[in-house]
Order: C-alpha cells, then sequence, then structure tokens
C-alpha cells in the first residue's frame, strides 16, 4: 500500500513539473512586457510585431481595424463596462498604465470606441464632441492618405461640480486628450480618450503629445469589410 501511494506521489510530481515546463516554455513566448503579463490584453496584440519603440499592433475583435497599442498598458475586463464587443459594427474598451510619479501611483487612460457613422455628418458630429469635452468647436486637424484625424488636448479639472477647462498649455499642461479618427473609404470612425496624470516628470508633455500622435497616425481600418 505505500509502495502504490508512493508511485501515486511520483506521478503527481512529474506531471505538476511537466506541466510548470510546458507553461513555462509557453510563456517565454511573449515579449517581456506588462501588455503581456495579462492573459485577457495578449488577445489583442502581435507578439511578433513590435511597430516600434514601446508599442505592439493591436488588432480589434471585430476585424475592422488595427492600431499601435503602448507595452506599458492592459485593457481592464473585470467590469462589464471595460470591454464590450458586438459583432463587426462596435467595440469599445479601456486600457490602463499605473505611473510612478513622484512616489505615487497615478493611473493613465485609454478608452477607445469604434463605431460607424455618416460621413455626411461628421463635421457636426466631430463639433459636438469637442464642444461637450473642451468648449471647443474647431479642434487641431491632421489628414493622412487613409484618415481625416481631429484631436486636442487641454488641463481638465473641477471645483465642486463646476468643470474648468484650460486649453492654452503656456497656461498649464494638458491631462487630457481627446481625437476623432475617421476612414476615408468607409463609415468607420474611432473615438480615443486618453487621461493622463496630473503630475509630470520633466519634459514628459511634449513627449506625452507626441506619443499620443502617433497612435493615431498609425490606425489603419480594414477596408472591405
Amino acid at each position: 500500500m505505500k509502495k502504490h501511494t508512493k508511485t501515486i506521489i511520483l506521478v503527481i510530481v512529474g506531471a505538476a513539473i511537466l506541466i510548470g515546463g510546458i507553461w513555462g516554455v509557453n510563456e517565454s513566448r511573449y515579449p517581456y512586457a506588462p501588455a503581456f503579463d495579462d492573459h485577457f490584453t495578449r488577445k489583442f496584440l502581435n507578439k511578433d510585431k513590435k511597430v516600434d519603440e514601446g508599442f505592439y499592433e493591436f488588432k480589434s475583435k471585430t476585424d475592422q481595424y488595427t492600431m499601435w497599442f503602448p507595452e506599458e498598458y492592459q485593457v481592464l475586463h473585470k467590469n462589464r463596462e471595460d470591454y464590450a464587443v458586438n459583432n463587426d459594427s462596435y467595440e469599445s474598451w479601456w486600457a490602463v498604465y499605473n505611473e510612478e510619479v513622484e512616489g505615487k501611483t497615478q493611473p493613465n487612460y485609454i478608452k477607445t470606441e469604434f463605431l460607424t457613422s455618416n460621413p455626411a455628418y461628421e463635421s457636426i458630429h466631430v463639433e459636438a464632441l469637442f464642444k461637450r469635452r473642451f468648449g471647443l468647436s474647431v479642434p487641431n486637424k491632421i489628414e493622412n492618405s487613409q484618415t481625416r484625424i481631429y484631436y486636442q488636448s487641454a488641463y481638465i479639472y473641477f471645483k465642486g461640480t463646476e468643470k474648468h477647462v484650460i486649453v492654452d498649455k503656456k497656461k498649464h499642461t494638458p491631462n487630457t486628450y481627446l481625437a476623432y479618427i475617421a476612414d476615408k473609404r468607409s463609415n468607420k470612425i474611432l473615438q480615443i480618450f486618453f487621461d493622463s496624470s496630473d503630475k509630470y516628470k520633466s519634459g514628459d508633455e511634449e513627449k506625452k503629445q507626441d506619443w499620443f500622435l502617433e497612435m493615431l497616425k498609425n490606425i489603419h481600418f480594414n477596408e472591405g469589410k
């Protein structure tokens, strides 16, 4: 009986070592980055396609677009409102990066929403979006061969329930960025919101804006889908 028990224990230990070894091999296939530490986030990312320093290719579950995803972020999925998808017509997600600034942990959030919108009403939708968020009717605009990109940044704070917006960067460093990206070949759009830490390391403001614009310029909508 003791010999039988000992055999069973050896089998269990051997199986555990084997499973652990397989798991270790599988995990070693992924890049060493916070985005790949999260099993949900890695489902969206191409581990073999580091598109630029600090970014990997993100592929939407709608199969309608790809974009650059920052490697330090993770897609939230604990609550129902964190991630939502409806076949190939709609997708929204939140991602977070907890940044250490001046000895404190501060969360940075990205919220992305994919949907469709009639291009004939684009100017109306853009004006309403940026007016609601920043009190501005005309945001910044850039274009490339595939997309029209509208974006703006500002510092937003509240006194009680009263919202205050400072758009002038000379007066205050922005903590909120917003973009509306429209596909030139279809009715597909993305709205991207970035909420950054209120405290900055020296010289970070310009880097953060360049970082945000890199994401916007590298959104690609899939043609004919």
